[in-house]
């Protein structure tokens, strides 16, 4: 079903573990949505199964499970007729999400990402920056993004729920924000070293764009850097540079700088209450109306670089 404009369209969450629920209250706090319907296995009360709730009367679905099952999950979702918002990633691999942002083309329905980093003010800023062209030509990108202490659910590091390690988890953030940034470059080239198995925990990539510039990505679970999480994204041009960088090893607090030389400026600094913001976009574009957007081709585009980085080795 579609909600009529002005209404507030009827929301069903597919899983409510840490993350699910999360954005299921930021979603409840901003009052652009009903919550429901919740279908989770684990929770007193709830629905138990996907096909219970898609038999709830709801506008749209939150998917919140483990990796594995989000691409199926989505499409089933989708062909019901309800539009979908989706934790990363939204599929193991580019086919997946193809199949997905496809069958959201096919049905004219709104389909979100929880590509959350996009949404924060520092990356919001960055953004503005590179896109203006004030940097220059840029030559370098650098992504880093390691965690300290690994994935924090078993089902992360089981290849049948997990789907793939720390790129999957966490590379696919900054990849997605460099590209986005840089307005989705063709790829070029890519290479890269995984390490660890069955699931990599480490991996270091480089990225060749149509462009010029060369992308690098360093990600990890387990790093020994010295604090929780190490966050960057960093964009050198021939006449200045701009970076989001976490503050004091947080995964929330970032801030953003502009480089002139070796003068530093700073342009965001938290805090910034981002966290449930994507998903709070989302229901409200849902509420306003919204249908297809041919931007979900950018979630196609970053699991076409993620597949080239792991080169088939899964």
């Amino acid at each position: 079903m579609s909600a009529a404009v002005g209404t507030r369209p009827r929301l069903g969450f597919l899983g409510v573990g840490w993350i699910g629920r999360q954005r299921l209250d930021a979603i409840s706090r901003s009052g652009v949505a009903e919550i429901a319907a919740v279908a989770d296995p684990a929770v007193e009360g709830a629905l138990r199964s996907l096909d219970e709730l898609l038999d709830a009367g709801l506008d749209g679905v939150v998917v919140a499970t483990p990796s594995a099952l989000h691409a199926e999950q989505a499409v089933a979702a989708l062909e019901r007729g309800l539009a979908v918002f989706c934790q990363k990633p939204l599929a193991l691999d580019a086919a997946g999400a193809r199949e997905v942002v496809d069958t959201a083309r096919s049905q004219d329905l709104l389909l979100g990402v929880d590509l959350s980093y996009r949404l924060t003010a520092a990356a919001q800023r960055v953004r503005e920056v590179v896109s203006s062209g004030e940097l220059g030509e840029v030559r370098a990108v650098d992504v880093v993004f390691h965690n300290a202490y690994g994935p924090d659910k078993p089902w992360h590091t089981d290849p049948a729920l997990g789907g793939g390690g720390c790129v999957l988890d966490l590379g696919i953030h900054v990849v997605d924000l460099a590209l986005w940034a840089l307005g989705f470059p063709a790829v070029t080239r890519v290479t890269s070293r995984l390490h660890g198995a069955p699931l990599e925990e480490y991996a270091a990539a480089q990225i060749e764009l149509e462009s010029g510039t060369v992308l690098r990505l360093a990600c990890s679970w387990w790093l020994h850097a010295g604090r929780d999480c190490v966050l960057e994204a960093s964009f050198y041009g021939t006449r200045g540079g701009v970076s989001l960088r976490n503050v004091d090893g947080s995964f929330y607090d970032l801030a953003a700088e502009r480089y002139d030389g070796t003068r530093t400026e700073q342009l965001v600094a938290p805090p910034d209450d981002w966290g449930g913001r994507a998903a709070v976009e989302w229901a409200r574009a849902l509420a306003g109306g919204a249908r297809f957007d041919p931007a979900a081709e950018e979630y196609v585009a970053v699991h076409e670089v993620l597949d080239r980085i792991y080169g088939g080795s899964r």
